[in-house]
Order: structure tokens, then C-alpha cells, then sequence
């Protein structure tokens, strides 16, 4: 601020000091004598660059004011732009060129007027005034190009600060699409161990008495469920302390545990078929992983809420570009507490979706519950 007016000073007094000296060794054969007034009139042509950034515009006028007293009164002349040149560029640098050109415009015409009045030959008056000309058009030259370089670094700084904000903007983006890929694990994980415990413990205690070695079957189960959903959980919780780096759990999580998923949900009680296979073929890792949680997530809402079912089909065919998932079963179907109150469906939406494909869940026209999912066999 103080640099500012200090700046502000100079170029005042530059300009007074300008118009005191062009009115002291000014020299006309039909112009008054000097007086006190003169002096103050170049005082008041000096004061309003004082107003230079508040207002570009008056200033220039009320220095064009006093100016043209100064003439009016009958003074000896001296070049106009000795005082026009610093608020002229002030006017032009604030954007208003166009309410700044009329002046030395004016002037310019007045004195040609006055020149030819005098008897001066055409010629020697444009060659009188042409300095005058030359000095009043790179001032607004001047004041047009600082212009237009702020204008510039104003448009870099805009610019950067969009960026930056879009960085943030996609950073955010990405920690969310992190947090809902990490729920969806832990509720993925955790809901199919929790329903498996539960349905097998079920088991254990109605045969108990009865059959101890299904009992015990159904106990290991148990416990060979909870050991996976530890490691899985575990493998989640190494990889949110390695900065999202890809967990074990994220590699190993494949359609290869199929088999195991199967004899799991087999092992709880419920009849499974299982049809189609990969053969030799093996998709992208994310669609390897994401075809696993999807046929996880789906037995698990048959163990949960089929209600009675009792048969459930898992087909897996590979077609030349995709990957299609397809889980039917006889129950039927969950209750409209359950549906609302669920992630599992929304979930399996995501996931397909996320990587270029389809889902579809629904009641199958014969009875029963059908999820079908179809992936690209590359992540899109």
C-alpha cells in the first residue's frame, strides 16, 4: 500500500514538475504575462494523478479541465501531452479506452485549428504537432498492452487456480470411489462369512444330539469360514495402511475360490448345481474379482433370503468378449425389510457396472429369484 502511494506521489510530482517548468520557459509573442494563477493551474493539471487507480477516468479530465483553463485564459501554450501522457495511460490500463480517446483528440484538433489560424502552413503544422501525436498514442499503447498483460496473468492465475480446484475435486473422487471399493469388500466378506456361521451353527445345534459327526462338519465349516473372513479382512486392513496399494485379498479373491464358495454354500444345506465353466480362459484380474464377489454376494442372499429355498443353479458361461454370471433359485424371495435395508444388490450394480457391463436382479416368471450379471472379459 505504502509502495503504491508512494508511486502515486512520484508520478504527480513528475507531472507538476513538467507543467511548472513548460509554463516558466513558455514563449508566445500573443500570450498574458505569467501569474500566480498560472502556477496554481499547474498545480490543479498535477493534483488529480493523486486519483489514479480510484478513478482513471476523472482524473484525466479534471487534468484536461485545468489544461484547457490554462489555454482558455491565454497563457503561453505548451505541448499537452507533457500532462495528458500519465493519465491518458491510466485511463487506457483501467479498461476505458474508448471514454479516454476524446481528449487528446480534442486537443490535437484544437491546436491545429489555432496553428492554422495563426497562419502556419499545413505542412509545418502536422510536423508541429507529430511529437505531440507520437507521445500521446504510446502512452495509450503502453496503458492497452499492460492491460492486456494483466488480463493474460490474470487468465494464468484463473486457470491455475481451476486446476488446482479440479485436482482436489478429483482427489476427493477418488478417495470416495476408494471407500465405497472398501465397503463393498468388507460388506462382501463380512455378510457371506456372518450368513454361513449363522445357517451352519443352525445346523450344528438341531443335529448336535442326533448326528454329532454333522455336527462337527458343520462346527469346522463354521470355523474354516471365520479363518478366511479374518484373512480377507485382514488383507483389507493391510492395504488402507499401505496407501490403497493392492491388497492379497484383492489378488487372491478370484473365480479359482469358486470351488470353495460352492462347497461352503453346499455344506450350509442348500442343493447347488453349477454349469459352464472358463475352460482355458481367464479374464482381466478386476473381472476375475469382480465375478467372484458377485456369485459370493448372490448365494449369500440365498442362504438369507430365499426364505425356502431349497435348490439354487449357478450357470458361468463364457461368451467370445464376455463374461456371463447367472444365479436362479426356488425360494421366495426377500421380504420388503430386507430389500430395502441391503447393500448387497446395489453392490453387485457397481461392480459390474463399474467395469463396462450389465446386472440385472429380479423375480423369475416361474417362481423364484434370478441375478445375472454379464462382464467384459477385459476391464473396461
Amino acid at each position: 500500500m505504502l509502495r503504491r502511494w508512494l508511486i502515486d506521489v512520484g508520478l504527480a510530482g513528475a507531472v507538476l514538475a513538467a507543467a511548472e517548468i513548460a509554463i516558466v520557459t513558455g514563449r508566445e509573442t500573443d500570450s498574458i504575462s505569467r501569474d500566480p494563477l498560472a502556477y496554481a493551474l499547474g498545480v490543479a493539471m498535477a493534483a488529480p494523478v493523486l486519483l489514479r487507480r480510484r478513478f482513471p477516468v476523472g482524473a484525466l479530465y479534471l487534468v484536461s479541465a485545468a489544461l484547457m483553463l490554462f489555454y482558455a485564459l491565454g497563457y503561453p501554450g505548451f505541448p499537452p501531452a507533457l500532462v495528458l501522457a500519465v493519465p491518458l495511460y491510466d485511463a487506457v490500463r483501467a479498461g476505458r479506452p474508448w471514454r479516454a480517446l476524446p481528449v487528446p483528440v480534442v486537443f490535437l484538433v484544437l491546436g491545429h485549428i489555432a496553428a492554422l489560424r495563426r497562419g502556419m502552413p499545413p505542412l509545418d503544422v502536422v510536423s508541429a504537432f507529430l511529437p505531440q501525436s507520437a507521445v500521446t498514442a504510446v502512452a495509450m499503447l503502453l496503458g492497452a498492452l499492460v492491460r492486456s498483460r494483466q488480463a493474460h496473468a490474470e487468465e494464468a492465475r484463473r486457470r491455475l487456480r481451476m486446476a488446482e480446484e479440479e485436482r482436489e475435486r478429483d482427489g476427493e473422487r477418488r478417495v470416495i470411489r476408494e471407500r465405497l471399493r472398501i465397503a463393498r469388500e468388507l460388506h462382501d466378506t463380512v455378510a457371506h462369512a456372518i450368513t454361513t456361521i449363522t445357517v451352519q451353527s443352525g445346523v450344528a445345534l438341531h443335529l448336535v444330539d442326533r448326528e454329532p459327526d454333522r455336527a462337527r462338519e458343520a462346527l469346522t465349516a463354521i470355523r474354516q469360514t471365520g479363518k478366511a473372513a479374518l484373512a480377507e479382512m485382514r488383507a483389507t486392513l493391510d492395504m488402507l495402511r499401505a496407501d490403497g496399494e493392492p491388497a492379497a485379498a484383492d489378488r487372491d479373491a478370484g473365480l479359482d475360490r469358486l470351488p470353495d464358495l460352492l462347497a461352503a454354500v453346499r455344506a450350509a444345506g442348500l442343493e447347488l448345481t453349477f454349469d459352464g465353466g472358463m475352460g482355458d480362459r481367464r479374464p482381466a484380474a478386476p473381472v476375475d474379482h469382480a465375478a467372484y464377489r458377485i456369485l459370493q454376494e448372490s448365494l449369500t442372499n440365498v442362504l438369507r433370503h430365499a426364505g425356502l429355498a431349497a435348490r439354487a443353479r449357478v450357470r458361468l458361461l463364457s461368451e467370445p468378449e464376455w463374461l456371463v454370471i447367472e444365479v436362479d433359485d426356488d425360494g421366495v424371495g426377500a421380504g420388503p425389510e430386507e430389500r430395502s435395508g441391503g447393500h448387497g444388490l446395489a453392490g453387485m450394480r457397481e461392480r459390474a457396472e463399474g467395469l463396462g457391463g450389465g446386472f440385472e436382479a429380479g423375480a423369475r416368471p416361474g417362481g423364484g429369484f434370478r441375478v445375472r450379471a454379464r462382464l467384459p472379459l477385459e476391464a473396461a
